[in-house]
């Protein structure tokens, strides 16, 4: 059901300085960050319309949009078809580090949901074969899955897991309340070292179905082999997150 708009109070703005060197568009946006941040707004409530700010606050039309576009660029809001201005769960930042997307979610303080879509064999085809180093159509483990926070599905992840741990096959209920590491570890693994691609794209009617956004919405996409500590692959993975809650984050440094 369509929520109705949260109008906040006059006196949340009283903090507006007219007469401020900070531009009056910054000042609205982070007066309207602090009110997510605070929990005043929460995921899923709808933002007051653009031209009834304007009208309330005596602002400028521009103003009002260039405030909200800062928002939606830093992932706390999101403009939705037919659905207006939404407040989304903050952004998980990912470092270029080998975590799972599990541990970053709890790692920004959010509750891993996972939604399994299969769990079965599937005959390897030729790059799923170069990258665990199997043989061509040599049965491997596949997953297929949503992960999310909370209620709002985050990312959809294929992984395709070398056959000598067929007995993941059975453990359907222990994926859906842990990270496939976790379980990797719980078997004996030790996950030392991964090469992995970001890139982004637009979504399959497929994937926007169960990211729970429009087709064709732009996505970041990571595709990574895991290896252990005897350089012997364990797992490949293709995953497409979505950008409004979803970033990768990395210092780069002058050789």
């Amino acid at each position: 059901m369509k929520k109705t708009e949260m109008i906040l109070p006059l006196q949340a703005f009283s903090s507006l300085d007219r007469n401020s060197p900070v531009p009056l568009y910054f000042q609205l946006s982070k007066i309207i960050e602090q009110t997510i941040l605070s929990g005043q707004l929460s995921p899923g409530d709808r933002l007051e319309n653009e031209v009834s700010i304007c009208a309330r606050l005596s602002l400028s039309r521009p103003t009002v949009r260039r405030a909200i576009e800062e928002l939606v660029n830093q992932g706390l809001l999101v403009r939705r078809r037919g659905l207006g201005t939404q407040v989304v769960h903050g952004q998980v930042t990912r470092g270029i580090e080998l975590t799972s997307l599990y541990d970053d979610l709890l790692r920004s303080g959010k509750k891993p949901t996972t939604k399994i879509l299969e769990l079965r064999k599937q005959k390897a085809s030729p790059s799923v074969a170069a990258s665990l180093g199997v043989s061509i159509n040599e049965e491997v483990i596949f997953l297929h899955r949503v992960r999310g926070a909370g209620k709002t599905p985050v990312a959809v992840m294929q992984n395709w897991i070398h056959p000598r741990y067929e007995n993941l096959l059975s453990s359907q209920t222990e994926l859906a309340g842990t990270g496939l590491y976790q379980w990797l570890r719980s078997q004996g693994a030790a996950i030392q070292v991964a090469k992995q691609k970001i890139a982004a794209r637009r979504t399959s009617p497929e994937e926007a179905s169960l990211l729970e956004i429009d087709k064709n919405s732009p996505v970041l996409t990571m595709d990574r082999t895991v290896f252990d500590n005897t350089g012997e692959a364990l797992e490949y993975g293709q995953h497409c997150y979505r950008t409004d809650l979803y970033s990768f984050e990395f210092t780069i440094v002058e050789r």
